[in-house]
């Protein structure tokens, strides 16, 4: 059985703090097979991560947190970023012309400016008959969430639709990468589409700490990210003037 986190964020995304380099060293160190890069409304990071992936033992789906009129979504398998702002059925056709995916990030959660997509949301982008297609999972649940019973709504949402059920992390820093993570039979991103389509996929809470310590974590990381980019500026100006 292979072991997937398809939602996590580097340097790339305004709030992340874990460059490329240590997301995939980290990801290969706690047993990850696959995971995706998925930054807010930004595909370079990812798409630089599949190029470094050989060299970390650890399988890179491209992909993005696209931000809908309606919430957060997962696009997978996409190799050009996708204009936020879009309603969600327009984002899913987006998301298909590029040949990808998509699941449904933290469904129903709110709290430090999480942006999801409700039920009704869902429910209509379902029904679309070319866009319906598309959406093949939802995240039930979210290793970050600050809202820890929306992962119970989204559980429970989840079970009444032809869907797939899926575990992610939401990783901000390194600490929390594969909190939530999905089980899938094999080891290839390609067998894990296949599970997702074949709704053979098991939800794995790896870890999981409280909200405070969610929130501390990713305070100290994203101070360190601050400084470390302040230390180069610095570096870079001094061999300038040198």
């Amino acid at each position: 059985m292979g072991l997937a986190d398809l939602h996590i964020h580097t340097i790339y995304s305004y709030d992340g703090t874990a460059t490329l380099q240590s997301v995939l060293r980290r990801a290969h160190e706690i047993g990850l097979n696959v995971i995706a890069i998925t930054d807010h409304d930004e595909i370079a990071g990812s798409l630089e991560a599949v190029k470094l992936a050989s060299h970390y033992g650890v399988e890179v789906i491209p992909g993005s947190e696209i931000t809908t009129a309606e919430g957060d979504l997962l696009a997978l398998f996409i190799h050009e970023k996708i204009q936020p702002g879009l309603s969600l059925i327009e984002t899913l056709l987006r998301v298909k012309d590029q040949g990808g995916v998509a699941i449904a990030a933290h469904p129903m959660a709110g709290g430090m400016g999480m942006k999801s997509l409700t039920p009704y949301s869902i429910l209509k982008a379902l029904k679309h008959p070319i866009a319906g297609p598309i959406l093949i999972g939802i995240e039930t649940y979210n290793g970050s969430a600050i809202d820890r019973l929306s992962n119970h709504y989204a559980e429970i949402f989840a079970s009444t639709l032809p869907i797939a059920h899926i575990g992610n992390s939401d990783a901000h820093t390194i600490d929390t990468i594969g909190f939530g993570a999905t089980e899938f039979p094999g080891t290839t991103a390609a067998d894990l589409l296949v599970s997702i389509r074949e709704r053979t996929t098991q939800v794995r809470k790896m870890n999981e700490w409280s909200a405070v310590r969610v929130l501390g974590s990713w305070g100290i990381r994203y101070l360190e990210s601050v400084f470390a980019r302040l230390s180069l500026v610095s570096q870079v100006q001094q061999q300038t003037q040198a």
